[in-house]
Parts: C-alpha cells; sequence; structure tokens
C-alpha cells in the first residue's frame, strides 16, 4: 500500500469532516421539516466527534493536521461550495426550497465522507501496531454512523422532493424508521417505494 496515499486519504477525510460541520450548521438554518432538524442536529454533533476522532487518528499517526496537499485545498473547496449553495438558497428561495438544497448538499457531503471511511476500513488489513490500533478504532466507532447518514440523508432528500412535487411522499422516510444503515438494506427500501401500490 502507498503509505503517501494512506496519509492523503487521512487528511482529505479530516478536512472533509470538518466541512461536514459547516454543511450541518448552514443545512440546519434551511429545515423545516421538525423530524429532519432533529435527525440533523445529531448528525452535526457526531460530526463534531469525528473531526476530533480524526484529529487524534492523525496525531498517532504523526501525521500534522496542518499539512496541505492539493486534495485537501479541493475537498475544502467542495465543501465550501455546499455551504455557499445553501446560503444562496435561503436568501433566494422559499424554506421548502432551501430545505431540498440543503438534502441535496448533505447527500453530497455524506457520499464523500461515506466512500472515507469505506477506503479506511480496507487499508485497515495493510497496517499494523499502534496505526492500526488507531485506525480500527476510529473506523469501528465511526463507519456505521456515516451508512446511517448517507442512506438516511437520501431518504430524507427523495421523500421531501416527492412531497414538493405533491407525489406519496413516507415522512419520516422508510430509511429512518427501518433504521437502514447499509447499501443493500436501502436498495430493498427503495425497490418497495417504487413498486405499485395495491388497492
Amino acid at each position: 500500500m502507498e503509505k503517501s496515499q494512506l496519509t492523503e486519504l487521512l487528511l482529505q477525510a479530516y478536512e472533509h469532516e470538518k466541512g461536514g460541520v459547516l454543511v450541518y450548521e448552514t443545512a440546519l438554518k434551511c429545515v423545516v421539516n421538525q423530524d429532519l432538524g432533529r435527525e440533523w442536529s445529531e448528525y452535526l454533533e457526531q460530526t463534531r466527534k469525528h473531526v476530533r476522532v480524526l484529529g487524534d487518528v492523525l496525531t498517532a499517526l504523526e501525521i500534522d493536521l496542518y499539512t496541505e496537499t492539493p486534495g485537501r485545498q479541493v475537498v475544502r473547496y467542495l465543501g465550501a461550495s455546499l455551504v455557499q449553495a445553501m446560503q444562496m438558497a435561503l436568501t433566494s428561495a422559499p424554506r421548502e426550497a432551501a430545505q431540498l438544497v440543503a438534502c441535496e448538499c448533505v447527500v453530497n457531503a455524506e457520499t464523500k465522507d461515506h466512500l472515507d471511511w469505506e477506503l479506511i476500513g480496507r487499508c485497515l488489513d495493510q497496517v499494523t501496531g499502534t496505526q492500526r490500533a488507531a485506525l480500527a478504532k476510529a473506523y469501528e466507532e465511526i463507519e456505521d454512523e456515516e451508512d446511517e447518514h448517507l442512506y438516511h440523508s437520501k431518504g430524507w432528500c427523495r421523500e421531501l422532493w416527492l412531497e414538493s412535487l405533491g407525489l406519496d411522499a413516507v415522512l419520516p422516510p422508510p430509511e429512518e424508521t427501518q433504521h437502514v444503515t447499509s447499501g443493500v438494506k436501502a436498495a430493498e427500501v427503495q425497490k418497495q417505494r417504487t413498486q405499485p401500490r395495491k388497492n
């Protein structure tokens, strides 16, 4: 395994989690649905914890938290762009529309988070000793939360869009009520949602 790329991955993940705090803080300003607001408030606190945990991992691996890389700069830019998109929606659209923009921004952010933690999990067998211990502890603590963040956020986005279109929407979404934390379960829920209803 390329150790320099592991460093890059961890620095990008750390930067992305820091940006995720700003994404959730801004998204919460767009919320209309109270259940969604509660969910995102919980995810904001978890994301703050993820920043601390990744900071501890970088320290344990003797990686300077302030190391700049081109990839890290891009991650920071993308996070700031999501925040800016939500701010634009707040100033130029009804709150319901801003909420939809926020949902899409959260899904975009959580997709990158999910990928980062999936890759960190794949690296566990390639490191040893204290490095492995630090990575494994962080992975076990955070990975399931990232699964929930992604799949539940996608469900909210879909159902709020359906509601805005005047179509049947299920709120809170089935991903939340069925506690979806895997791609397989998310696909099952999606399939159930697209099957025609019997009268």
